[in-house]
């Protein structure tokens, strides 16, 4: 892929963000890719590819917003990282002189967006691309249920601290005027668990939750995982109370390309 890159455009910087993605995940990648999105400069060409379903039907797409172009596969890959940088144009990739002359039915990464974000790169018009669309995979990971009484999320990732991520932003728990103190069911259980600032303002082992660096509500362990104390898991279904109520347990493949900017 970076081979296809330059050869098109030698003055492209490729900044990888990771290769540590859960083959398949589509999920942790469309998390990935969101959390670093926001940093790269305006006008970065987003590559994102983790593609089950590369060589079927699943449609390629290019999504151009204000800040940034992304590319990849519509499978909610990229669903998250345009969840707060509104789309302009949303485009099917079908342009085959943007392509390798021979595309493979398995490795559209190198065929299909690699040559295409290097064109990209090289200034030629996203109206050539292809047909505008609409029609964009929103998994269920991207959307957060807001109910009278409750909000209802999900467990997006896990880091390497055991730290629970989920989809619920800080800005829906200030709707929510939760400052202090939340009621909160993960999968089957139920907590009270103190909002901090950091994981320092609780005792060492101590269950909380926190808005993470990225604006996500995070379930936490002070000095401790979460996934493991407590057998918190990823896609654990997470529900926050708007008021306390009865006791509960307590608080027990993606690159970038840039012209203009190295890294």
């Amino acid at each position: 892929m970076k081979a296809v890159i330059l050869s098109i455009c030698p003055e492209a910087n490729i900044v990888d963000i990771s290769h540590e993605i859960e083959k398949f995940n589509i999920r942790e990648a469309a998390f990935v890719l969101a959390c670093a999105a926001p940093y790269f400069p305006k006008g970065t060409i987003h590559v994102a590819v983790v593609d089950p379903g590369v060589g079927t039907k699943r449609k390629p797409l290019l999504i151009q917003t204000r800040n940034a172009t992304y590319i990849g596969p519509n499978n909610g890959i990229l669903t998250l990282a345009i969840k707060n940088d509104k789309p302009m144009q949303i485009r099917e990739i079908t342009n085959k002189k943007l392509m390798m002359p021979q595309i493979s039915n398995t490795f559209h990464g190198r065929d299909v967006f690699a040559p295409t974000a290097a064109h990209i790169a090289n200034n030629t018009r996203t109206e050539i691309v292809g047909r505008r669309t609409n029609k964009i995979t929103k998994p269920s990971f991207a959307d957060v249920v807001r109910n009278r009484d409750t909000l209802i999320g999900e467990v997006i990732h896990i880091d390497n601290f055991g730290n629970a991520i989920t989809n619920i932003s800080g800005a829906d728990l200030r709707s929510w005027k939760i400052n202090n103190v939340a009621k909160v069911k993960v999968g089957k259980r139920k907590f009270e668990l103190k909002l901090c600032k950091t994981y320092g303002d609780t005792k060492n082992h101590q269950l909380l939750i926190t808005v993470d660096s990225h604006g996500l509500l995070e379930i936490s362990v002070n000095q401790g995982s979460a996934t493991r104390d407590y057998d918190i898991e990823n896609r654990d279904k997470v529900t926050i109370y708007r008021s306390l109520g009865k006791r509960m347990e307590r608080g027990g493949v993606l690159r970038s390309i840039n012209r203009r900017s190295s890294y």
